[in-house]
């Protein structure tokens, strides 16, 4: 007959296994997903930049979740078109639907009215994707961004001064993040005792020779900027290949030009042009951190990360562990995410980051890559380079 009373060591394993239970139990109670929301450009004008933003979003919740912080984080993604007004129908939708803060926005155009329907709705809005100075100088609480023309303007007119030139063309879009970045540059070289001419253009043109021309016969510049978006590089480089002005020694440009993309799309238009670059290409880490990010978004995507998807993964990671700190802490619920995030200070594979009173990055510095043989490498600064810059050099 076999007794009922309990050996002692399955006693302690009973209840061993019960305290492990509860404790389970506990964590899974205080897990919660949350919804995230992103306003982002996929269709329209600034579809390619909009989707490669949004591959990084999408990288980082998978990171953010395998980490398993015991919270999770779910997207939620509405196309904006690339139209203000359906950027902030966007936001008012994605309010509607409870997300707990956004990432995205790709155009300061966009960014602004869409950031101030968040602002309005008290949520939490961070961007990599709107660079103009205006959007910091509204006094709203909620709106950051990683990166701003600040730090585009050091790295263009650190290359330039780097090179030694005399004079410098910059040719200009007058939308308001490229005017501001051009007019910032200008400053920073004419302090330099670089002479500058300005050219602005329309953001409708399409034959740019007439300009290029000024630069050829008045201007003699030794330098090229060109401080646009993707079509207005290529306008620029046809009528430059196609006037051949002598005097000029590099073209320099900025966002979504020294990329991959450019380089298989336009590689009769591309070699020995310079552009902003986090990344080389083909892409190399030195962090660990860095390593993790581009072995998720390979697995991911089937291809090398480029800057984009770089930007959209740091402002998503951020702003995903200012959620977990404060649903932890218990400041989410109480709208405190806000002011968890201002108190960021990371180091990440962009650089460091925090947040002044204005949700800017001060800390922000863009590198400068070139177009070499098809490939991009890092040539400015020094300490970031992978290669050494070819100048003089043009490409035509």
């Amino acid at each position: 007959m076999h007794s009922t009373a309990s050996h002692p060591r399955a006693t302690r394993l009973r209840t061993l296994a019960l305290a492990v239970a509860l404790a389970l139990g506990s964590f899974a109670a205080q897990a919660e997903e949350f919804v995230v929301g992103s306003q982002i450009p996929l269709t329209g004008s600034l579809a390619r930049v909009g989707n490669g933003m949004l591959e990084g979003i999408k990288v980082a919740v998978e990171v953010f979740n395998a980490r398993n912080t015991g919270n999770t984080i779910r997207l939620e993604v509405i196309d904006d078109e690339s139209v203000p007004a359906k950027a902030v129908a966007a936001v008012e939708k994605l309010a509607a639907d409870k997300v707990v803060a956004l990432s995205g926005g790709y155009g300061s155009n966009l960014i602004g009215p869409a950031s101030e329907a968040a602002e309005k709705a008290g949520l939490t809005y961070v961007t990599s994707g709107g660079v103009s100075d205006e959007l910091t100088r509204r006094g709203l609480k909620h709106f950051f961004r990683i990166n701003n023309n600040a730090g585009y303007a050091k790295a263009m007119a650190g290359l330039f001064e780097e090179m030694k030139l005399s004079s410098v063309a910059i040719v200009y879009s007058t939308k308001d993040a490229t005017e501001g970045l051009a007019k910032a540059v200008a400053a920073d070289l004419e302090a330099h005792g670089i002479k500058v001419t300005l050219h602005a253009f329309d953001p409708a043109i399409t034959d740019f020779k007439p300009i290029i021309n000024k630069v050829r016969l008045q201007d003699r510049a030794e330098g090229i900027a060109m401080v646009g978006y993707e079509n207005d590089y290529v306008g620029i480089l046809r009528a430059a290949k196609v006037l051949k002005p002598s005097s000029v020694k590099a073209v320099v440009g900025v966002w979504s030009l020294a990329t991959a993309q450019m380089a298989q799309e336009f590689p009769e238009l591309m070699p020995q042009v310079y552009g902003t670059a986090m990344l080389p290409f083909p892409v190399e880490f030195k962090s660990e951190a860095g390593r993790q990010f581009a072995t998720a978004y390979e697995r991911l995507y089937h291809k090398e990360p480029d800057y984009l998807g770089q930007f959209g993964y740091v402002q998503s990671m951020l702003l995903f562990e200012a959620i977990d700190r404060a649903a932890k802490n218990g400041t989410l619920a109480k709208g405190g995410l806000s002011e968890e995030l201002r108190r960021t200070d990371a180091e990440t594979i962009i650089g460091q980051v925090t947040f002044d009173a204005n949700g800017d990055n001060p800390h922000f510095s863009h590198r400068m890559g070139q177009h070499q043989n098809g490939k991009v490498a890092l040539v400015w600064p020094d300490a970031e380079a992978t290669a050494p810059k070819q100048f003089p050099g043009v490409p035509w």
